[in-house]
């Protein structure tokens, strides 16, 4: 766990008691601050309780003796409107701040010699992806590497800071909303589209907030930005005219004259105009598709700030296992391949899958997105057929009536059986079952994770079921 001294003697509130509050009000406690948190969900609050966090109801004490509100991601901060507890803060001039500004401060209460370094990972979609792909190369390159974040662990649950370590962390919207003195050596900013917009008061609010990234970098930092949509490419353009850090672009669609770009499956590094390195991809086999492709020239082009040999990164990325639920091939049942990615809960990211599994048996739906499947037509040609599940499944019907050869099954596992059969019959070659849902999971389950879980149990089964059948026939 890393110590949060800043407030120090203080009395500080928490609100917001999941795994990100916990860590940060324990963090603080053990800093010295006098810690009051609170959970409006009574299960919460008895579960951090026993984690050793001081609950006490901050709606009935006296705002104006706090230093500070340490506010979870998952509260609403400025839109649709600010949770009580902001207006709260706000009414006595607290500080509302998230636990990747404790995190900062931390990091800013050390001599600059101790100081770690710091990568820090944000887009709407492929964070995760590069998160895991820089700290996997940094390990394989002998570094001292912690990643975490809005992935797996916590910032503060951390090993502690020390000079030699670089800290890898994947950093959503509305963590950065939450943020005034992060300064990353090395700020990694994917790419934008349409996503949590109520939460950020329309795109120009959800833009502001990712640019936070790249908020109090000095001339010696890197920044690494996707110019593959029109909002990063102006990004790029205007922090590159500020000058304000070293600006390397990275494309899986555009030949760069200087940056980091993936075309046709070989990795181009490109500078001054002329390709300094090249490499084929095919070895990377957990980074398939163009939006893999800009994962892996970001992970390349912040891996080589920090001082990796390309050689070594290119040797780490074929070496890369990929995370679960993200283009994960789960397994291969009579010729038919399944592949889970049910972390695509939006259509850009689902756009991304049916790119790289073109003609695959396409299971699609849950809850929606405001946008539904907005942008995503010119891909229409590339899908064998859809299986439509959950609340989405009668609007997306509508949507692809006419255009996509389509089946309502409701549920998963309904869409997986009809998907395989189907599958089986068509005479394809290499047949693919895709579960890339472009929708949010929680009309029925408790998140993408345990979709995907449930999407591989169901797989499984039918191994097992199929196997079954086979040794009777024999």
């Amino acid at each position: 766990m890393i110590p949060v001294t800043s407030y120090a003697g203080m009395e500080v509130a928490v609100f917001g008691l999941g795994r990100t509050g916990v860590s940060a009000a324990r963090a603080l406690m053990k800093g010295g601050a006098k810690v009051h948190a609170w959970d409006d969900n009574e299960a919460t609050r008895e579960k951090a309780a026993e984690a050793g966090v001081t609950i006490r109801d901050i709606n009935k004490m006296d705002w104006q003796n706090f230093a500070a509100l340490v506010l979870s991601p998952g509260v609403p901060y400025r839109f649709p409107e600010p949770h009580r507890v902001v207006k709260m803060a706000q009414m006595v001039d607290v500080p509302v701040i998230g636990d990747m500004e404790l995190f900062a401060r931390a990091v800013g209460d050390l001599p600059e010699h101790a100081r770690p370094r710091i990568v820090g990972v944000t887009g709407t979609n492929g964070k995760s992806t590069t998160t895991a792909l820089i700290g996997h190369i940094l390990k394989e390159a002998g570094k001292d590497v912690r990643v975490g974040g809005n992935i797996g662990v916590g910032v503060l649950d951390l090993e502690a800071l020390t000079g030699n370590s670089i800290y890898v962390l994947e950093l959503s919207s509305y963590q950065l909303d939450l943020v005034e003195t992060l300064r990353c050596d090395v700020a990694v900013f994917l790419n934008v589209s349409a996503d949590h917009l109520d939460r950020h008061g329309g795109m120009e609010g959800y833009v502001a907030a990712k640019k936070q990234i790249f908020d109090n970098q000095t001339a010696d930092d890197t920044a690494v930005i996707g110019v593959d949509d029109l909002y990063s490419q102006l990004i790029c353009t205007k922090l590159a005219a500020q000058k304000m850090s070293r600006v390397m672009p990275i494309s899986s669609e555009f030949a760069l004259g200087r940056g980091v770009s993936v075309l046709n499956n070989k990795l181009s590094d490109c500078r001054a105009g002329r390709v300094a390195e090249s490499f084929d991809m095919s070895a990377a086999r957990a980074l398939p598709g163009s939006h893999n492709h800009q994962n892996a020239a970001a992970a390349y082009a912040a891996c080589q700030a920090l001082g990796v040999a390309p050689q070594d990164i290119m040797r780490a990325m074929a070496s890369f296992p990929g995370l679960p639920h993200r283009l994960e091939s789960v397994c291969t049942i009579g010729g038919v391949t399944f592949i889970n990615d049910s972390k695509a809960t939006n259509a850009q990211a689902a756009e991304q899958a049916i790119k790289a599994y073109p003609n695959a048996y396409w299971i699609v739906g849950g809850r929606p997105k405001d946008d539904g499947l907005e942008g995503m037509a010119e891909y229409f040609p590339l899908i064998g057929k859809a299986f439509l599940i959950g609340e989405a499944a009668k609007e997306f019907a509508r949507r692809l009536e006419g255009e996509v050869d389509l089946e309502v099954c409701g549920t998963l596992d309904v869409a997986v059986r009809a998907a395989y059969d189907q599958a089986c019959e068509s005479g394809d070659p290499d047949p693919v079952v895709l579960f890339s849902p472009a929708c949010a999971s929680f009309d029925q389950f408790r998140d993408f994770e345990a979709r995907g879980d449930t999407f591989k149990a169901l797989v499984k089964a039918l191994d097992v079921s199929t196997r079954g059948a086979l040794r009777a026939l024999a």
